[in-house]
């Protein structure tokens, strides 16, 4: 969790899936993003292309703040919607910063670094929820995006962060 500037933590969610989506995916992470800034998270992902570029986007959509861990040496290479690139120079082994950092993951579909990140996460004993995405034991599997959303909160107390959210405009 990271603190606020009223001295409240905040539940980071790092939000992993694939570097390229089809719109109907594309969709369901924009929702995704708007509705975790919705509730005061911060969103944390690969800071590039596909699922990342569209649930950042969502959550910029209602005033979120969003983080990419990059995989190059250029914090330029990350997608517009990224309020903080932090690039490492590491590739793919960048995502056990993503999964690290994160006090839940949502997974949606993605290949084998995606699978890497949910991997990460559960050797990390951090909470996964998986949207759409890989079928493996450990992730708890949801429909929605705002059952994901929900499911956030509960394993990780985040109705803190819900209850603060009330108190912020939407566009």
């Amino acid at each position: 969790m990271s603190l606020s500037k009223n001295g409240k933590k905040r539940v980071i969610v790092a939000v992993v899936g694939g570097h390229t989506c089809d719109a109907k995916v594309e969709q369901i992470a924009i929702k995704l993003g708007e509705l975790l800034a919705k509730v005061g998270v911060i969103i944390v992902t690969g800071g590039l292309k596909g699922v990342m570029e569209a649930v950042s986007r969502g959550a910029k959509n209602r005033g979120g703040l969003t983080v990419g861990i990059l995989p190059s040496e250029d914090k330029n290479a990350a997608n517009p919607y990224i309020d903080i690139p932090i690039p490492t120079g590491l590739g793919y082994t960048r995502n056990t910063i993503v999964a690290g950092c994160a006090d839940a993951v949502i997974a949606l579909p993605g290949e084998y670094g995606t699978l890497s990140e949910i991997a990460f996460a559960l050797n990390m004993k951090k909470p996964v929820i998986g949207l759409g995405s890989w079928t493996i034991p450990g992730v708890l599997e949801v429909k929605t995006a705002e059952e994901a959303v929900a499911k956030v909160l509960e394993l990780t107390d985040g109705s803190k962060a819900k209850e603060r959210s009330s108190n912020r405009k939407t566009s």
